[in-house]
């Protein structure tokens, strides 16, 4: 079963399809947006072995040609090497503009080959087809595509709306247990910001999501994606409401960098952990109760998750490190940075009044307890 959510941006509108078996009908769903039956795809080392061979005989049925280049696993290929080597090659394949260019893969890949879709030839359509949670509930929708910087996560890119988001829900079967997990960091964030009652739900129905139950995970997607779809009708290029979506980021994003975007902390993590300390920040604040962290925590803790600085592996710099690499974020507007703080769960907000003490009291206390 497939359900779709629309993403309603005028001439630039698409869809998000959701459900179980959308690789295996690849050539079915991409040949109406074709000029001619040639594709070219960006996948990783990691996807390639599970994905590229199934996808690619699904479009051969439907006489779609393909090539493919496959780019190293990681975070570390968000960047400059990499991102030359992909546009390259599709100025060497000889990509028109009236083509697409296809993401096979998680996070890394959709933002890399969207960013790249966007530059080549001042704009070639692209097709996301995200392989991993974190994929399908938040980086293939909205338009955001680009690479990091030695300064930081995402400082280099475009917003370049895909023509056409395919969440095979079936491919999540084939992640490893700590990349599902890690994924679900980016479902319990929308939640946290603005629906109560689906981070209830969660509480319920985590666990089952997280040992395979299709049916939690294929409702825990379209949720996740309507909310996206919504916020970024009413605020596609971050300028007010779209930064609700970075709950959790801020720090997440200094995190990542401390750890040099490798192995010890996936993106969903930070993200989790990150939203842990939004709430802690909130309640010290005054702007919620302490049971909302507690509440949260609990719910990060019974999923196995990591909520703590403790459970990043090797040692983090110093409070005062951190908050230097806060500030290089993209939130950052005239020098103060941008936090989403919460009155609640689900009732997040965006402020830029926060005392740059308190978040650095929080660091404090957080790396006293690792």
């Amino acid at each position: 079963m497939t359900e779709i959510v629309h993403v309603p941006l005028g001439d630039r509108a698409y869809e998000v399809r959701v459900g179980p078996g959308l690789i295996g009908r690849a050539s079915a769903e991409i040949a109406p947006l074709l000029a001619r039956p040639r594709v070219a795809i960006l996948t990783d080392a990691n996807v390639a072995p599970l994905h590229l061979a199934p996808f690619q005989a699904a479009l051969e049925r439907g006489d779609i040609a393909s090539s493919a280049l496959t780019l190293p696993a990681g975070e570390a290929t968000k960047g400059w090497a990499e991102f030359s080597r992909a546009v390259e090659w599709l100025l060497a394949e000889k990509i028109e503009r009236r083509d697409v260019v296809v993401a096979l893969g998680g996070g890394v890949i959709g933002d890399l080959g969207g960013f790249a879709a966007a530059v080549l030839r001042r704009g070639v359509r692209f097709v996301q087809v995200p392989t991993t949670l974190l994929a399908q509930v938040d980086s293939s929708v909205g338009g955001k595509t680009g690479i990091n910087a030695p300064q930081g996560k995402n400082l280099i890119g475009a917003f370049h709306q895909p023509s056409l988001v395919l969440a095979d829900t079936a491919a999540l079967d084939t992640l490893p247990p700590r990349d599902l997990l890690a994924g679900y960091g980016e479902v319990v964030k929308y939640g946290l910001l603005g629906d109560a009652a689906f981070f209830g739900w969660l509480e319920k129905n985590g666990p089952a999501l997280a040992t395979g139950d299709p049916q939690a995970r294929l409702h825990a997607v379209r949720r996740s994606v309507e909310m996206k779809a919504e916020i970024v009708a009413r605020d596609e290029t971050e300028t007010g409401d779209r930064a609700l979506l970075n709950l959790g980021h801020t720090f997440c994003h200094a995190l990542e960098a401390a750890t040099g975007y490798s192995a010890r902390l996936l993106h969903g993590e930070g993200v989790a952990i990150g939203c842990a300390l939004a709430f802690e920040l909130s309640a010290r604040l005054g702007l919620c109760s302490q049971e909302e962290p507690s509440r949260v925590r609990a719910h990060l803790k019974a999923m196995g998750m990591k909520c703590d600085l403790a459970d990043i592996p090797g040692d983090l710099p110093g409070a005062e490190a951190l908050l230097g690499l806060m500030a290089q974020d993209k939130k950052v507007v005239d020098g103060r940075l941008r936090f989403v703080l919460a009155r609640g769960i689900g009732a997040a907000f965006v402020t830029d009044q926060v005392p740059p003490e308190a978040v650095r009291t929080l660091l404090s206390d957080a790396l006293a307890a690792a």
